[in-house]
């Protein structure tokens, strides 16, 4: 499944490309996990990969792996000092009036028995900074370049929907749902002293081309 999707490897890292659909962790239907497939990434090594990061089951995309627990401890390290670069594209519903932007809203989870739990704008919630950059327009729908500063729960989904007033295509819970939620990790950089980076590029899912963004080479 995976051999196809590996964008990195050494003796400390592993990036794959996620595929959307899939969860990072074992999730409450019991349904299949990356976690259940971990035995598939070992490519040559006893030790079972860890994931450092979380991507939401339906986003796709670059997803750091450390290969052995000095790893697991420098990358976590590099996460929390904000060292590492991401970069995630995904399609608006909507165009944004401005090019560009830096949105600060911190966020908090609140929770109902009717609608389940979200993440919104708190106040007194968690730190949660990104930056953004318009990349192209069609139709109405706009591809939007994100650059996280943080990485909290649902951090781009409800940034693009409370922050630049626009909710992503397809989502759920954020928007108005539909057949697949078009956001998509392209890109991972985490800096090691004395290494060369660990660095990622997932390619834009099919997904994205169906509905007229981006192109299968470019």
């Amino acid at each position: 499944m995976f051999k196809d999707r590996v964008l990195f490897i050494d003796g400390e890292a592993l990036i794959i490309d996620k595929p959307a659909g899939l969860p990072v962790d074992r999730p409450r239907d019991r349904s299949e996990s990356l976690e259940d497939l971990l035995d598939q990434l070992t490519f040559g090594f006893q030790r079972l990969p860890l994931p450092v990061h979380r991507l939401d089951r339906d986003t796709s995309g670059c997803l750091l792996l450390a290969r052995n627990p000095k790893a697991m401890k420098r990358f976590g390290q590099a996460f929390e000092a904000g060292q590492v670069t991401k970069r995630y594209v995904a399609i608006l519903d909507g165009v944004p009036e401005a090019e560009s932007g830096e949105i600060d809203l911190p966020l908090g989870k609140v929770s109902t028995i009717e609608e389940g739990w979200r993440m919104t704008h708190d106040p007194k919630g968690k730190s949660a900074r990104t930056r953004w950059k318009r990349m192209e327009v069609q139709d109405g729908r706009a591809l939007v370049a994100f650059y996280p500063e943080t990485g909290r729960t649902h951090q781009i989904r409800v940034h693009a929907l409370e922050g630049i007033g626009i909710p992503i295509v397809g989502d759920p819970v954020y928007g108005r749902g539909g057949p697949a939620l078009m956001l998509h990790a392209q890109s991972i950089t985490v800096p090691r002293l004395g290494k060369p980076d660990v660095h990622g590029d997932a390619p834009l899912p099919a997904r994205f081309h169906h509905i007229g963004f981006g192109r299968p080479n470019g």
